[in-house]
């Protein structure tokens, strides 16, 4: 399936860089941050570098900025269209001169890397204004045309500068992560001045620029929760934010991607995503499944989910699914998955088939799983203590068919109302912990510890035990 691929960039080799953390944006929230830059810069020549991970592709914005610089209706920006592709917007007024990329990008387990490079003092058109998605020079459609040569762009024009909302439209803004976001002015360069390609695996990968930043340049490392705006390099001009705080800091990043839930893998009309895919909703009756982003066949593996919302006579399940086949419906994973049913407090495994596991769970209880491919074993504890120390064996032929891979599974089915969960894969979440334990690896943040020998599911502990 397109989620497992591993020629896109998920942060799953070693590198001799590493980005320290990312921010969590939610349109809902109208998360973003802006910077007013103490003069004009070079309006014929900049370039523009970020790091994004998508979170909702299913919301239908019409407008998903990512970096842009606005001032009333006029703006100079990057940002994602509904359709889920890529709009470059280099003039104003009357003279757009706006470029759509053919392709799309609506993998929500990737990082990409977007650089906007542009230079209008270029004799030949198509180098006035270019894009590259992990080192890929796109190919673009002319919506207004390329700019004319020597064209003074809206963009480092001496107005604020903003970054996941649109301005001062709060009806717009970005779902997701971003994470090491540079400009460059006067300086036109070329996105193998931030990254590279893996020799073995192909995999566009980070590296340090080491160039110059301009008069106007800037660079946010997001590498302090406790300074999110930080402008690391260029003029002294940090970022204000906008409804951001230290908890929407998160350890997902291009050089050690977490699991999330995928957007592009649910099934049912009432789900919902939000916040950073680590939250899940129904918002009616009737079913649905959620899906996380990564599905490894060995391993020992810890997370946990929290119940926010838990309706009386609800089915609220959280667990782990092999059926992998059966995606995404609903009766094919309660006929061939193995989730926790935490309204009875029972675990399906097969045909609906249960079996009584320890106490009833309440609305504010955390859930952890853990799952041990290594022994064929799955586990779940309540607020940190184990249910069933034996566990359930799941090396049986009950689930012979399905293959070995596991993966992350949320089921809301019933007709009690509402459910809703917060799930952290280690990388974030939205509840607030007072523990902050992490693995032997030091990766992940939880509430309750792993034990000996489990991991969060992110790809440097993949590569090392999936």
């Amino acid at each position: 399936m397109e989620s497992l691929v591993t020629a896109a960039n998920r942060g799953s080799i070693s590198t001799g860089y590493e980005i320290p953390g990312s921010i969590k944006f939610e349109e809902n929230n109208t998360e973003g941050m802006y910077a007013q830059p103490t003069a004009a810069g070079n309006r014929r020549t900049w370039t523009v570098s970020a790091w994004f991970k998508r979170s909702e592709i299913s919301r239908a914005s019409t407008y998903m900025p990512i970096v842009q610089a606005q001032v009333g209706s006029e703006t100079g920006s990057i940002y994602l269209l509904a359709t889920d592709k890529i709009i470059v917007d280099v003039g104003y007024g009357g003279t757009r001169n706006r470029m759509q990329t053919k392709a799309v990008y609506r993998d929500t387990s990737a990082w990409y890397h977007i650089v906007w490079r542009v230079d209008t003092t270029q004799g030949t058109a198509a180098n006035r204004n270019r894009v590259y998605i992990n080192g890929v020079l796109q190919e673009l459609d002319t919506i207004d045309g390329y700019p004319a040569q020597n064209f003074e762009s809206f963009f480092n024009n001496n107005i604020p500068i903003y970054v996941g909302t649109y301005g001062t439209y709060n009806n717009y803004g970005y779902c997701g992560y971003m994470a090491e976001i540079q400009m460059t002015d006067g300086v036109s360069n070329a996105p193998t001045e931030f990254g590279e390609f893996d020799e073995d695996s192909g995999i566009w990968k980070p590296i340090e620029y080491e160039g110059n930043y301009g008069a106007q340049g800037f660079y946010l490392p997001f590498d302090d929760s406790s300074a999110i705006g930080k402008n690391g390099h260029g003029n002294d001009v940090n970022f204000t934010l906008q409804n951001i705080a230290a908890a929407d800091y998160s350890t997902d990043t291009p050089t050690n991607n977490f699991c999330t839930f995928n957007d592009a893998n649910m099934y049912g009309n009432t789900a919902s995503l939000a916040e950073g895919a680590t939250f899940t909703a129904s918002t009616a009756n009737g079913a649905f499944t959620t899906y996380g982003t990564m599905a490894p066949s060995a391993g020992k593996w810890w997370w946990e989910g929290k119940i926010q919302v838990f309706a009386d006579t609800a089915y609220a399940c959280i667990g782990a699914t092999t059926n992998l086949a059966g995606l995404p419906s609903v009766s094919a994973q309660l006929s061939g998955g193995h989730v926790i049913k935490l309204s009875k407090a029972q675990k399906w495994v097969l045909n609906d088939t249960g079996y009584n596991y320890g106490t009833a769970y309440a609305d504010g209880d955390i859930i952890n799983v853990g799952l041990d491919l290594d022994n064929r074993k799955f586990y779940s504890y309540k607020n940190g203590t184990i249910d069933d120390a034996n566990g359930i064996d799941i090396s049986s032929s009950t689930f012979d068919g399905f293959g070995d891979q596991w993966m992350p599974l949320v089921i809301t089915y019933g007709s009690g109302g509402a459910s809703s969960y917060e799930i952290n894969f280690g990388g974030y979440r939205t509840y607030g912990i007072s523990s902050a334990a992490s693995d032997a690896n030091g990766y992940g943040t939880f509430e309750y510890a792993p034990p000996s020998g489990y991991y969060s599911l992110c790809t440097k502990n993949l590569a090392e035990y999936g």
